[in-house]
């Protein structure tokens, strides 16, 4: 394991340049995966504005095809790091359901701006919410097929939350498949499932082309929740700490320039580019703005559409954040018994590390490494009790 000096965030580093190269970055090019998502724009714009720069970096965005790509590759060493979803880095921590492998959460990428989308032809059956599909599912129960991204994934558990507090129970009452977010809308519209969950802009798209259309936002279910993050192996931050503290640092200038409303605009023109998420500008643009339609002829602006800074809050990887989705692994049977829900998190998510980064990037740290949270059935997360919360659900596995 590769030896390096303790870290001090107020030496070595001066006006945006290393003067001391124990401390500079050990690789000048780091390849950091992204899947076309909207929330990719900050490994996007980090690399495109050259913020990577200015902390003696080159950011290699890597696009991939799907978020097992992105796991292999991360795990294997053939990408630095990664535009993440959550619950991946922990489902490789743990080897649930495939490799195993320590793992590393550097920092949140962005809350908000997900989905959940149902085909058009379940309108003719006369679902238009999560009420009335719940009626159909309870008289046909097995016969229907929903998307998610990733078994562990953010999509997965926004999908199972949002349908058990219906009382549909996802593991026997439906059908799920596992489909890349770029895919999605294309198999719904061939018939091939009745509903998914995706990251946008691919519920707008659904709309746009008219296969889908919308029932909840993930912020619906969860405001202000925990996202995409950036992921890493433990082993390369043991072996890049300058490095690993170099991107965070790149990613946090990003997160500021997309969170200033008025490059909002830019950016979705910028990542709309067929090397990045491949889709129409107006598609991207809406509900990155923060107007939202639901393809039933209601519209409305968001306040809690897709942040990536939001005054430090976002960026922080609290440790409450990690411990949710143990908490609903194990309501679901990916995990058999209950973790050390907080050792694991301290484990994954490089609060120190983010804290060093931050005090050089200027931006501000929440005092407290947990933080409390109410979602859509009126629970309150707070990471207090991950035993007492992950048991407490009537719809389980």
């Amino acid at each position: 394991m590769a030896q390096t000096k303790k870290y001090s965030a107020a030496d070595h580093f001066v006006s945006g340049h290393f003067v001391s190269g124990s401390d500079a970055p050990e690789l000048k090019e780091v390849k950091v995966g992204f899947i076309p998502l909207t929330d990719c724009a900050s490994v996007v714009i980090a690399s495109l504005m050259k913020f990577d720069e200015k902390y003696g970096i080159k950011i290699i965005p890597c696009k991939q095809p799907s978020w097992a790509a992105v796991r292999d590759k991360v795990v294997s060493g053939e990408l630095h790091a990664a535009q993440a979803l959550y619950g991946l880095v922990y489902g490789v921590h743990l080897g649930i359901g495939g490799l195993k492998k320590d793992m590393a959460v550097l920092m949140t990428i962005n809350n908000n701006g997900q989905g959940i989308s149902l085909a058009s032809q379940l309108k003719k059956k006369g679902v238009t919410d999560g009420p009335s599909l719940a009626k159909l599912i309870k008289t046909q129960p097995g016969e229907y097929t929903f998307a998610h991204t990733f078994p562990t994934g953010t999509h997965a558990m926004w999908l199972y939350y949002w349908l058990a507090s219906y009382g549909i129970d996802p593991i026997s009452e439906i059908k799920t498949i596992t489909v890349p977010p770029s895919k999605m809308v294309a198999n719904a519209r061939f018939g091939s499932m009745d509903g998914f969950c995706v990251g946008e802009p691919w519920n707008a798209r659904g709309i746009h082309d008219k296969v889908s259309f919308s029932v909840a936002s993930s912020q619906d279910i969860w405001p202000d929740h925990p996202e995409k993050v950036l992921g890493a192996t433990a082993e390369f931050v043991e072996q890049n700490p300058n490095t690993a503290r170099a991107l965070i640092m790149a990613m946090l200038d990003a997160a500021k320039f997309i969170d200033t409303q008025s490059n909002r605009a830019k950016v979705a023109e910028l990542i709309a580019s067929p090397d990045y998420v491949d889709a129409p500008v107006e598609v991207i643009a809406g509900r990155f703005l923060g107007n939202y339609e639901d393809g039933l002829g209601k519209t409305w602006h968001d306040t809690n559409h897709m942040k990536f800074f939001n005054d430090g809050k976002v960026p922080f990887p609290y440790l409450s954040d990690g411990m949710w989705f143990l908490t609903q692994f194990k309501r679901w049977g990916l995990l058999k018994e209950d973790p050390d829900y907080l050792a694991v998190a301290k484990q994954i998510n490089r609060i120190d590390l983010y804290r060093q980064a931050a005090a050089q990037a200027n931006v501000a740290v929440p005092a407290d490494v947990m933080r409390s949270s109410i979602l859509m059935d009126g629970t309150v997360w707070d990471g207090k009790d991950p035993e007492g919360y992950a048991a407490r659900f009537e719809v389980y596995a």
